[in-house]
């Protein structure tokens, strides 16, 4: 990667000219060289300049996962407009909201796109852009010039308050990731990287930008490979992947196979939770006269995808612990106090996370309040440094590596998604017929885990099963698939604290007892029912 390149349209097109018959990407239907994606771009982007696309506007993209994705994010940067994802599989409630909040009047898609969602902007299909396929390369117009500061991304997590929050994110925060993490892996032009990941999940920015950097082949992963273990492994031999990114709980899958074929495999990068070290010693095990290097890095959207570096040793494998290394060059993580005044604390002992240099992201969209709060700035006059405070707990071990300990709120990583239990109980509790509700993980003898809610109900007992079925509609409509229960339970109260607070322990064993009761069970599209006596609160009122 070039050390010259200021944002990430200085990135493509430096990588276009020095590699401009090297595939760039594939979707395993559609292949492009780094001339034609930069040819396919440009034209979109004067298409989407003629509707009026301008520096620091917000381009909505709601596109199938296929090498369009990807013509659409180069083709709104080219503009100087940054891109906000929207995953189509999200249920039409949500779409309109990420459509609202994040105020975009134009969404990059095809025809029928937006479905049902209500929104009164424009869409600007690929259809429309099908005549940049007989322009000369490069005949597009240049790109807007954009730097360091401005914004590429705006990406949607989960909110505490029960309401989504779009992390703005800029060209030199990414630009800063490459330049720091790349070095680190022994990767060049030759190599193919996957797309598996969602581009509404951050992880697929490091996926996508690796690759394109390094003038390699992104190969973006059709949805449906994405959920069959089988068939995500055909598309890696097929295409001869050879770095592979994976959040643990999905990677557990490979476990099940007996040989893995893809000899090809240099890298497994692992991001978006725990890592699972007993599966990454099924998989070694696997691989026959060959072993790709484990590599774990811990991130935050709010610090741009990735915060640290880890190499998986033999040695690991035996650890109880989830080793996440030392922070990447371009970072600095501190590990203070979690009550004021936020001192730093001693080695071995837990402390938040603290992270501050070139990742830091802008903040929150159109949340002046809550970026206040989370991204501060601390320090004496002279040593001033703004910091993302992440809410995630480690402890720096002798060597000075770290060890991730887990949330000091009631955030989660599930399958690789963040998610906040304050949403899916904000849109239970919104639901007629319930009283209160509380949701949490439960992890199984098996070791899988489940996404369990607790409802407390207003109707009778004989009006119950009406309730929960309201309940699981609902939230189909308003909520992203892996945030949906897969258990529900009915309790008399939710459990309380001395002081008045939920007891989250107390919650756990009661929706374990709930899951137990069930049955195993698949996956359902709408939350499973039981029933559980709940333990009243010591003054015998709900909270």
């Amino acid at each position: 990667m070039s050390t010259r390149a200021a944002s990430l349209n200085e990135v493509i097109e430096m990588t276009a000219r020095d590699y401009p018959d090297n595939v760039a990407l594939s979707d395993t239907v559609s292949t492009l060289t780094y001339e034609q994606l930069l040819s396919r771009a440009s034209a979109m982007a004067t298409g989407l300049a003629d509707q009026g696309v301008r520096k620091g506007d917000m381009v909505g993209l709601l596109v199938e996962r296929s090498v369009d994705v990807v013509i659409g994010i180069l083709a709104i940067l080219r503009c100087g407009a940054a891109y906000v994802p929207i995953d189509p599989s999200y249920p039409t409630d949500r779409q309109e909201f990420v459509l609202r909040d994040s105020g975009v009047s134009l969404v990059v898609g095809r025809s029928g796109a937006l479905g049902s969602a209500e929104w009164a902007g424009t869409v600007r299909t690929h259809e429309a852009d099908s005549a940049g396929d007989g322009r000369e390369p490069g005949s597009g117009e240049s790109a807007v010039e954009v730097g360091p500061a401005d914004p590429a991304y705006v990406i949607y997590t989960s909110g505490s308050t029960g309401v989504p929050k779009g992390c703005v994110v800029t060209h030199g925060n990414v630009v800063s990731l490459l330049h720091a993490a790349l070095p680190l892996l022994t990767v060049n032009a030759d190599d193919r990287w996957s797309i598996f990941h969602s581009f509404s999940f951050d992880v697929s920015v490091w996926e996508l930008w690796a690759a394109l950097a390094t003038g390699a082949k992104a190969v973006v992963v059709p949805h449906e490979a994405t959920q069959v273990p089988a068939s995500l492994v055909h598309v890696l031999v097929q295409e001869e992947v050879t770095v592979l990114s994976q959040v643990p709980s999905v990677f557990r899958y490979f476990s099940s196979l007996q040989r893995y074929p893809a000899a090809q495999l240099r890298y497994v990068i692992f991001a978006g939770e725990n890592i699972d070290l007993g599966s990454v010693g099924r998989f070694w095990s696997q691989c026959d006269g060959y072993r790709p290097e484990v590599i774990n890095m811990y991130g935050i959207t709010e610090t741009t995808v990735h915060s640290t570096f880890r190499r998986i040793t033999e040695s690991d494998l035996s650890s109880e612990g989830s080793p996440i290394g030392t922070a990447l060059p371009h970072l600095t993580i501190e590990l203070r106090s979690e009550q004021p005044p936020h001192r730093p604390v001693e080695d071995g002992e837990i402390g938040e996370m603290w992270v501050s240099g070139d990742g830091v992201a802008r903040g929150y969209l159109n949340r002046p309040q809550l970026t206040a709060q989370k991204f501060v700035t601390d320090g004496s006059s002279r040593t001033r440094k703004r910091y993302y405070r992440s809410g995630d707990l480690a402890r720096r071990m002798p060597d000075g590596e770290l060890e991730y300990r887990g949330r000091n709120d009631h955030q989660v990583k599930l399958r690789g998604f963040r998610v906040e239990l304050g949403e899916i109980e904000s849109a239970i509790r919104a639901q007629a017929g319930v009283l209160d509700a509380a949701v949490c993980v439960v992890t199984r003898r098996t070791g899988s885990q489940l996404l369990v809610a607790a409802v407390v109900p207003i109707e009778r007992e004989s009006e119950q099963n009406e309730t929960i079925g309201r309940i699981g509609a609902k939230l189909a409509a308003k909520l992203p698939r892996y945030m949906i229960p897969e258990r529900c339970f009915f309790a008399t109260s939710l459990p309380l604290t001395l002081s008045g607070k939920l007891d989250r322990n107390e919650l756990e064993k009661m929706a374990l007892e709930a899951v137990a009761q069930s049955g195993p069970g698949r996956r359902p599209t709408a939350p499973m029912i039981t029933s559980v006596t709940g333990n009243q609160s010591p003054s015998g009122d709900h909270r």
